[in-house]
């Protein structure tokens, strides 16, 4: 369960590095987000947005460096599982099971009791327009279904931290409202929210705070308004134009 205390902090990296070989998908990279906060991690295709992720969550190991979950090693695979929650960027859900069997199977595994377990699962549905296909398969379903319903697996358990790698991708504008809905309340209520998204406007709605990755480093991190500032473009600039001015003079310097 979500932590009392809203000064702890929920995810401390330090000093990430990741290689494969030679080349170095993660370079020396650090932050610290307190619980209650939304995080926005942005950069482009290849920056080490998912390999980041996966250190994140324990699914792979740094080549150097550490991160702690809630004050726990993220290698203790036991205790993570039940203070995080993950949704990839390709759901992972079981076709042949209904919406309603793939939950009831992640919260068997996730402990929850099941009285809880049935009234936590019906919320939902209804709450993302899932209830009158909830029995029917996974196979059916359109990717934005599919996707609804693999966020509200990463939800069910109410995790400390919640990790999001494109949540809003194939969802229709109302399902995408629901999830920034659902990730502000699950702040407010003292998760930690890593969003990681190519779509800015869902970053600006939500996050309060931002980093930008580029070519593996974190070149730029703070506030949505003071990286937006970042642009030069006066006060009618957008995190878009932060984004691209400063990834833009990150590659001419490395050039």
């Amino acid at each position: 369960m979500v932590s009392t205390n809203a000064d702890a902090v929920a995810i401390e990296a330090n000093d990430l590095q990741k290689t494969y070989g030679t080349e170095t998908a993660l370079d020396t990279v650090s932050f610290s987000i307190e619980t209650g906060t939304v995080y926005g991690f942005l950069g482009p295709n290849g920056a080490g947005k998912t390999t980041t992720m996966r250190l994140l969550t324990g699914l792979t190991q740094p080549t150097s460096g550490t991160v702690r979950i809630c004050g726990t090693a993220v290698d203790d695979r036991r205790a993570i599982a039940s203070l995080v929650g993950y949704l990839p960027e390709t759901p992972p859900v079981y076709e042949a099971f209904s919406a309603r069997e793939q939950l009831e199977y992640v919260a068997e595994l996730r402990d929850i009791p099941a009285g809880s377990a049935t009234e936590r699962i019906e919320q939902y549905l209804d709450r993302f327009d899932l209830a009158d296909d909830a029995d029917k398969r996974i196979s059916t379903y359109s990717k934005g279904m599919k996707q609804k319903t693999a966020f509200i697996q990463s939800v069910l358990h109410d995790p400390d931290v919640l990790l999001l790698d494109e949540p809003t991708s194939g969802l229709d504008p109302r399902a995408a409202r629901r999830i920034r809905e659902s990730i502000t309340e699950l702040a407010d209520a003292g998760t930690a929210v890593f969003l990681s998204t190519h779509i800015l406007p869902v970053v600006e709605a939500v996050a309060d705070a931002v980093g930008v990755l580029f070519d593996g480093r974190l070149v730029t991190e703070g506030t949505p308004e003071g990286v937006t500032s970042l642009a030069e473009t006066g006060e009618d600039g957008t995190l878009e134009d932060a984004f691209l001015a400063v990834t833009s003079k990150e590659a001419a310097t490395d050039r």
